[in-house]
């Protein structure tokens, strides 16, 4: 039996079960978008755990996805073909690493300070990071999946107008296939153009040379050149355009990435000043992490997340603060935001979901509300 099995036979989706016995008679299943695969195991996005259990009953399957699920924009196509095989020893072992690097991950990640538990994650070993992709590629983004509306050579200018106007465009690639890029025509290069008296009736007459980059590039790799020209195209393994990403694109998945590490930041410094001043030093030391003897609680800023959470959930504790609020509650809330906190610096590739950032939002709104009312 393969060592993955027992442990995952109860989690198979009856679909995937399927597509095994296909497989196995040497039929090709049919292509699924990786959203849908994802939803026959219940979840929407490919957190660490979520990955990982997944690649268990994969691997116990004897299947693997092409391209692999956890590299592929959420909507993009995979296959499901025969798995790779590697040695048994080399099996197992990464099977004890990550199950190894998953217990610890667990039961660590939310006893760290939002920069300790970064730099933890960066300084992992490259084995242990190998079972997700850590480069947060370009292919990932939407907009590098939506077909570029596009035009051709010959386009005439109204044309060209028409459509950046009726999209709100800055430029246009000018193709004659899904592979055959031609250039560029944008406001730019139309005023540049017009302005010097050139002829410009045609696409062909108006366009630049064009920018492209691979779509397995890292996004933090391209950002200089989206930067400079304003846009990229996006060519994907098999040479066609998969989209277009602008300095807009850019400005957006930033504030997507950034947004939950701001308000857990602010979160956190919302609960230091909460605690500060009420407890004795003893008491703070009281709800150090078990094992972790060595380090040194002086003050608030020594304690970990789930340290404010142990401290508090305690009524005579809670007591101290003096909040005419239900310490059931508030601790419920808190223990809502260290889960999502484990989503966020486990880096999961597809961010975290709209509900769990709307409840860091709420959260934050909250505590802002006690703090303008002098509560903290």
């Amino acid at each position: 039996m393969n060592i993955y099995t027992s442990k995952v036979r109860d989690k198979i989706p009856p679909r995937l079960l399927e597509i095994s016995e296909q497989v196995k008679r040497g039929e090709r299943p049919s292509r699924e978008r990786v959203r849908t695969f994802l939803s026959w195991f219940g979840v929407e996005r490919r957190g660490w755990n979520v990955a990982f259990d997944i690649e268990q009953v994969l691997t116990g399957l004897d299947l693997q996805t092409k391209p692999n699920f956890k590299h592929m924009y959420i909507d993009a196509e995979i296959e499901f073909v025969p798995l790779q095989k590697t040695s048994g020893d080399s099996v197992q072992k990464n099977q004890q690493e990550a199950n190894l690097l998953s217990e610890n991950n667990n039961q660590n990640i939310d006893n760290l300070s939002s920069d300790q538990a970064v730099a933890e994650i960066i300084e992992s070993p490259i084995s242990e990071i190998e079972f997700t992709d850590p480069t947060y590629r370009i292919g990932k983004l939407e907009s590098a999946n939506n077909r570029p509306i596009s035009v051709k050579p010959e386009s005439s200018l109204q044309e060209i107008v028409t459509k950046m106007l009726a999209h709100d465009f800055s430029q246009l690639p000018v193709m004659t296939s899904e592979r055959d890029v031609k250039g560029v025509v944008s406001w730019t290069s139309i005023g540049k153009r017009l302005s010097l008296g050139t002829p410009c009736s045609i696409a062909r007459d108006c366009m630049e040379p064009y920018h492209e980059i691979s779509a397995d590039i890292s996004l933090f790799y391209a950002i200089d050149t989206i930067i400079e020209h304003e846009y990229v195209l996006v060519r994907d393994s098999s040479r066609v355009i998969t989209g277009i990403v602008t300095t807009t694109d850019l400005s957006t998945q930033f504030l997507q990435l950034s947004e939950p590490f701001l308000l857990i930041g602010e979160i956190e410094n919302h609960v230091r000043k909460l605690i500060n001043g009420k407890f004795k030093r003893e008491d703070l030391a009281k709800v150090r992490n078990p094992g972790d003897d060595n380090r040194k609680i002086e003050d608030v800023s020594d304690l970990t997340f789930g340290e404010y959470i142990r401290l508090i959930e305690n009524q005579v504790q809670w007591n101290k603060l003096n909040l005419n609020l239900d310490r059931s509650a508030f601790v419920g809330f808190l223990d809502e935001v260290r889960v999502i906190r484990n989503d966020v610096m486990h880096f999961d590739p597809d961010g975290i979901s709209e509900s769990d950032l709307d409840t860091l939002r709420n959260f934050v709104e909250f505590l802002q509300s006690l703090s303008k009312i002098g509560v903290i």
